[in-house]
Parts: structure tokens; C-alpha cells; sequence
């Protein structure tokens, strides 16, 4: 039998695992709910959240992957007792997999077109009106959202499909690398703006004002669920990379540092965006459409605007693929396991599979737009993002925190040993009442909500 493949270093296991979290939930829904939330209070429960919840999911997950050295499915069955059932998870984290690259490659493709756009120049000395009508040009055309899509599939595949060492993790490390070095040059090029300062304050300051126009209970749930959510943690997208690692370091300082590269991006997008809208008199709570409609307003009244802009949507671009990148080796490591074929044929068969499971997604902004599944007014995107966020991610999470800490699953004691092998950062044993009885009802809670509160507004 084949040896499992594995990573070449320290460094490539924390840039891939970071890659694969940072993603559109940093730079695109994190700026705009922390806008919508009034700013500073938002930032520091999200921080508390992440440090309580997304860490300690994210140790599980690279627990059960190093201790099986398998993906989801195959690695619960290797860790589970005898005749118990918790391998099926694995069915619904793999669906989640799927689905989740059927929308997140188109709207990676979207990125991906705007870089396109702003390096020829098209948003130079447009109006408003101009910019909206680009924007609705590309979401009203099938042949622009699925080449784009195509694009991004493509170079997914070929960097994938090369090998997880020579290829994946010496990719990933470059991109990675560079996205933070454009965004350390646009939070500058931002922080240097005329009006800055008033940005910052409203990003970082927490408002009596602001939490009384929004309500605290409110922003307490979304700060939840933003640090829920943006580790991309549930559907094994971690625990494909504890796998690919020896047993070196231990795991919580690995989740740590992979927790606070995933924060440090989304908090400089923070501070790349809010000075300057409100450098430019541009709206910060302006929603999703803050990156597509309000923010190329940004860059088409900036000298140099062009450049800047360039830089801006190649940023987003590299943190998009990074995650398709991250949640596609998932993919294939599960198709190596299951069907037991080389990594350039499932490379191949799930990159086919998943660009034409991707095509409703495009056509549902245009072609299909009044295909409005389970509820109205919600589109395929919508419906896809529902599956992943709601139900997935959470169900999964639950799932993988009793598997850890439960006497009839691999158990808090194993969990724990294996946690702790390695240099590095130790996990207390007191900390299992936390992890066995306030965990759960934590992620139980945001499932049960979510579910909903999708149905109920």
C-alpha cells in the first residue's frame, strides 16, 4: 500500500491550514458585519469567541486527523468503537465539501473578474451609476460568472492534481505569503488617507450609540457566529491537514497560531476598508455589496486608484483560492481513501464534478433567478450557503465535540493524549468540563438558531 503523503514543514502545515480558513468570511463578511454591528463591540466578543470556540474545534480536528491519518469519513471509522455509527458524519461533512466549492468557486470567480476589471482600467473615472452597471453586468451574465468560474476550477485542479508537497504547500506558502504582503501595503496605503482617524474610531471604539441602535444581543449572536464560521471548521477541512503531520508539536499552539493568522486578516481588512470609506464619504455599514459597489467608488476617486484597486482584488482572489484550494484537497484525500486512486485522477474527476455542480449556482443570478427553492426570494447560492453554514458546519462541529470528549466515542482521554504529544503549548485536564458540557450547548445552540432564524425572517 501507498504511503500517505505529508507535509514538508511547520510553516506550510500553518500557512495551508490558515489558507484554508481565511477566506470570504475575513475579508468580505467580516468587514461588513462588523459596519453593520456598530464597529468596536463586535471586534472584541468576536475575539472572546474565537479564543472559547474556534480553537478548541479546530485542536479536534487536528487530532482526529493525525491520530487516524485519514480523511473525515475513513478517519472516524479508524477511531470510533466497534459497532458504533459515528463514522457517518463523514457522509454529511463531505456533502458540505461538495456543495460548498459549487458557490464558493463562483464567487471566487467573481474576485477573480474585478482584478480583471481594475487592471484594464474600467473603473477609472466611473460614476456611480457606471460602477452599479458593471456589477450588474457580470451577475446578469451566464458566459462571464461560468468562465470565471471555470478559471478559478482550473487552477485549483492543476495546483492540487501536482502533488500536496511540491505543489500545494510550495503554492499555498508563495500566496499566502504575498496576501499578506499586499495587505499590510493597502492597510498603510488606507491608515495614510485623509480621514482615516474617523475610520479607525468607528472600526475599533466601541459606541454606547452604536450597541443601542443595534442591540447588544444581536451583536453578541453575529460575533458568535462570524467565529464560528470563519475557521471553516465541522467539515474536516482542519482534520485533512492534522493528518498530513507528524507528531512533532503538540496541537493547541498549532490551532493558535492558525486561529490568530485567521484573525490578523480579517482585522486588517478592517483596516483597509473602514478609513477609506469614510475617507471617500462612503457608507461602512453598506452590506455585501461594500466590496462590488461601494468600495471600487473607493479606488476610482484615489490617484493611483488603479493600482491600489488591482492590488485590493488580487488580495481577495489569492484568500478565495487559498480556501478552494484548502477544502479541494479534502475532496481529493477523501476520493484517495475511499476509491483508492491516484491524486491527478481525483484531482480530475472531482475538479469535473464540481464545476458542473457549479453551474446552477451562476445561472441562479441570471438564467434561473426566479428559481426560489424552500423559500422566496432566496436564490441557488442562497440555498447552497444554507446547507454549509446552518446545518453542516454545525451539525458536524457537534458532532466531532462528542465524538472527543464522549465515553462512547474515541473519549476525552485519548483526544487529550493525543493533543498534547509533541513541543509546544499544553491542554489542561480541567478544562473537560468545559469542552464535555458548555461546548456543546454553545454550537448546539447556533444550530438550532440558525436553522431558524433562516425560516422565520
Amino acid at each position: 500500500m501507498k504511503e500517505r503523503e505529508s507535509l514538508g514543514s511547520r510553516l506550510g502545515f500553518i500557512l495551508l491550514s490558515a489558507g484554508c480558513a481565511i477566506g470570504i468570511g475575513n475579508v468580505w463578511r467580516f468587514p461588513y458585519i462588523t459596519g453593520q454591528c456598530g464597529g468596536g463591540l463586535f471586534v472584541l466578543i468576536y475575539l472572546l469567541f474565537l479564543c472559547i470556540l474556534g480553537i478548541p474545534i479546530i485542536t479536534m480536528e487536528y487530532a482526529i486527523g493525525r491520530a487516524s491519518k485519514k480523511s473525515i469519513l475513513p478517519a472516524f471509522r479508524a477511531l470510533e468503537p466497534s459497532n458504533s455509527k459515528w463514522h457517518l458524519i463523514g457522509y454529511l461533512a463531505m456533502a458540505g465539501n461538495y456543495i460548498l466549492l459549487m458557490f464558493y468557486s463562483v464567487v471566487s470567480g467573481w474576485f477573480l473578474y474585478y482584478f480583471y476589471l481594475m487592471a484594464k482600467g474600467k473603473f477609472e473615472a466611473t460614476s456611480s451609476d457606471q460602477i452599479s452597471s458593471i456589477h450588474e453586468n457580470m451577475m446578469s451574465s451566464p458566459h462571464i460568472l461560468i468562465i470565471a468560474m471555470l478559471c478559478i476550477m482550473a487552477l485549483t485542479v492543476l495546483i492540487c492534481s501536482a502533488g500536496l508537497e511540491k505543489s500545494v504547500e510550495t503554492i499555498t506558502k508563495y500566496m499566502m505569503i504575498a496576501l499578506i504582503v499586499i495587505m499590510l501595503v493597502l492597510g498603510i496605503r488606507s491608515l495614510t488617507l485623509p480621514g482615516a482617524a474617523e475610520g479607525i474610531s468607528f472600526y475599533l471604539k466601541p459606541s454606547l450609540k452604536n450597541i443601542k441602535a443595534n442591540g447588544l444581543g444581536n451583536i453578541i449572536y453575529k460575533a458568535l457566529n462570524q467565529s464560528f464560521f470563519t475557521l471553516s471548521i465541522g467539515m474536516g477541512s482542519m482534520l485533512i491537514f492534522g493528518s498530513y503531520i507528524g507528531k512533532e508539536r503538540s496541537l493547541l499552539g498549532e490551532a493558535s497560531i492558525v486561529a490568530g493568522l485567521d484573525t490578523f486578516v480579517a482585522f486588517v481588512s478592517g483596516l483597509i476598508i473602514f478609513p477609506a470609506c469614510f475617507a471617500y464619504g462612503i457608507a461602512p455599514d453598506a452590506g455585501p455589496n461594500l466590496i462590488f459597489l461601494t468600495i471600487p467608488r473607493v479606488f476610482a476617486s484615489m490617484p493611483g486608484g488603479r493600482i491600489w484597486g488591482s492590488l485590493f482584488f488580487l488580495f481577495l482572489t489569492f484568500a478565495a483560492l487559498s480556501t478552494m484550494i484548502g477544502v479541494f484537497e479534502n475532496d481529493i484525500s477523501f476520493a484517495i481513501d475511499i476509491f483508492k486512486i491516484s491524486r491527478k485522477k481525483a484531482a480530475l474527476i472531482n475538479g469535473i464534478v464540481i464545476s458542473i455542480g457549479s453551474i446552477p449556482c451562476a445561472l441562479g443570478f441570471n438564467l434561473w433567478q426566479n428559481a426560489h427553492l424552500f423559500k422566496q426570494g432566496k436564490c441557488i447560492m442562497d440555498i447552497e450557503d444554507f446547507f454549509v453554514s446552518n446545518i453542516c458546519l454545525p451539525v458536524g462541529s457537534l458532532v466531532i465535540i462528542l465524538f472527543c470528549t464522549s465515553k462512547r466515542g474515541w473519549g476525552f482521554e485519548k483526544y487529550l493524549e493525543e493533543v498534547n504529544t509533541g513541543k509546544g503549548v499544553k491542554m489542561a485536564k480541567w478544562i473537560s468540563f468545559y469542552y464535555r458540557f458548555i461546548l456543546p450547548l454553545i454550537v448546539g445552540f447556533l444550530a438550532i438558531y440558525g436553522i431558524a432564524d433562516y425560516f422565520m425572517h
